[in-house]
């Protein structure tokens, strides 16, 4: 009986013993994966990409220090989302397969979730919804399982509302209605209204998305709100007013949105350009073709510099931290393999995907500078048709405005005789206008022979000999160079 209870004593000392060296799946929670998540979520919210990138790398480094795998699969996951999120499909889908090692077969359910939340949201990128509605059940089913957390707690909603997305993006609108619900009612926040009234203006339900973007709008001005939601909610409660005629809440919201881009413009930089284009389509409905014509070209500036300079810049960040983890993994020379074979397939995809960039660049160009051009000179002839009234009423102000229409042929003509006076320039202005000296004496209330006379006297004073037509003269005096107005003896 003795030897039994020894025994039994000996099992349970031993069980204790094994109990106690087990490290628990989430024993790096509150020191490594919250503190980690929460800057990381923070600096993409502000669109602080370069500090984004040095914060993953210093903990990809304290990971290898600790012995925690996981870690280094979270710092993977973070620059990965980045990279899906700007377009840089190749590399993400690079970093998720490595961070995935780690994390996909985790029995910390939570970074199972997370993995499976970044690939869903990798494929919505792709527009190939069926498998991100597929990782993102994933994701809910493994979220589900892990043990309440401040992690859970943030990410289960964030979980229900992409899975809204997904589905309208799929067409299954009311699997969608539901998860924006879902995520409504356990985050009640801002941006999880408004994303249900983005989800009635894509349905074309006016009324109920104009409840949700104003009552997104008022919890905007009462919660804490990151400055890139905000940036979202502005810009559907600006799209919302101008779906709705209103035009001048339309554009107040939208030029919101545009001071809220210009605080995030590094990782959500890409918002920038969709403002712009929401401005110039609105300043189109108004026939406000100056301004349309505007934030036309400032979209096309800012999509041509963005495609050229942020695929530069997540690069340069990106292959800085590789380059921190490739370190790291030169102590353990299968790391140090696989962290040269990333590299080299990285370099080779990059050359790939820049060669594809440039010629969808020039391809968008083209057809933007196309429209450019038209609305250009839609803006030019109700410019040119305004002036001409002003010369008809003889107004006062018609010099002024000639000279904003034409600043090259004053300045030419300034640059011929520096001493012409404004009436002569006014008169010069007429004729470059092809007015016929009766149309003038009519305009200007004097006689026809004084006409003839003012024609002669610009005629010597900018030395047009006499049998050129100074109509002629008027129209090519700007492709005139400025080396031919030194050769000639002006008086």
């Amino acid at each position: 009986m003795k030897k039994l209870i020894v025994r039994i004593m000996r099992m349970m000392i031993l069980f204790i013993i094994i109990s106690c060296s087990q490290t628990s799946p989430y024993h790096h929670t509150e020191d490594f994966d919250q503190p980690l998540i929460e800057q990381n979520n923070d600096m993409n919210s502000s669109g602080n990409f370069e500090a984004l990138v040095k914060l993953n790398g210093e903990y990809f480094k304290k990971a290898g220090k600790i012995g925690y795998e996981e870690g280094k699969g979270l710092c993977l996951l973070n620059i990965a989302n980045v990279n899906s999120t700007e377009g840089d499909y190749e590399r993400a889908h690079i970093l998720l397969d490595k961070a995935g090692e780690s994390l996909k077969h985790s029995k910390n359910n939570f970074h199972r979730a997370k993995f499976y939340d970044s690939y869903a949201h990798y494929y919505s990128h792709l527009k190939q919804y069926d498998k991100a509605i597929i990782y993102s059940d994933s994701a809910l089913h493994a979220l589900k399982k892990a043990p309440d957390s401040e992690l859970k707690k943030k990410l289960l909603p964030r979980i229900y509302t992409n899975r809204g997305t997904y589905f309208a993006w799929k067409g299954q609108l009311g699997n969608s209605l539901k998860n924006f619900h879902k995520g409504n009612a356990l985050e009640k926040s801002a941006y999880s209204t408004c994303m249900i009234a983005q989800y009635h203006l894509y349905t074309e339900r006016l009324d109920s998305a104009g409840i949700y973007a104003l009552r997104a709008e008022e919890m905007m001005n009462h919660q804490k709100t990151p400055d890139i939601e905000k940036l979202w909610i502005y810009y559907t409660v600006g799209y919302y007013n101008n779906e709705i005629d209103h035009d001048d809440e339309a554009e107040k919201m939208l030029k919101n949105a545009l001071q809220m881009s210009a605080k995030t413009r590094l990782t959500y930089s890409f918002h920038i350009k969709d403002i712009y284009k929401a401005l110039a389509d609105l300043y189109k409905k108004k026939k406000d073709k100056e301004k349309s014509f505007y934030y036309l070209s400032k979209y096309l500036e800012e999509d041509n510099r963005l495609n050229e300079s942020r695929f530069a810049a997540i690069n340069k960040t990106a292959d800085t931290f590789i380059s921190e983890a490739k370190k790291e993994a030169d102590q353990r020379e299968n790391d140090l393999w696989i962290m040269g074979i990333l590299s080299f397939v990285i370099l080779s995809v990059s050359g790939l995907y820049t060669r594809k960039k440039i010629h969808l660049l020039r391809l968008k160009k083209k057809s933007m500078k196309t429209e450019t051009d038209t609305l250009k000179n839609s803006v030019y002839e109700k410019k040119l048709q305004e002036v001409t009234e002003l010369a008809k009423k003889n107004d006062s102000s018609f010099l002024m405005k000639f000279k904003e229409l034409n600043p090259e042929f004053i300045r030419r003509l300034l640059t011929i005789n520096p001493d012409l006076e404004n009436s002569e320039l006014a008169f010069c202005g007429l004729l470059k206008l092809h007015f016929t000296s009766r149309e003038i004496a009519d305009y200007t209330f004097v006689q026809h022979k004084s006409i003839q006379q003012k024609k002669y006297r610009i005629r010597k004073k900018l030395n047009i000999e006499g049998d050129q037509d100074i109509y002629e003269f008027f129209d090519h005096i700007e492709k005139i160079s400025h080396e031919e107005f030194q050769k000639k003896p002006y008086i």
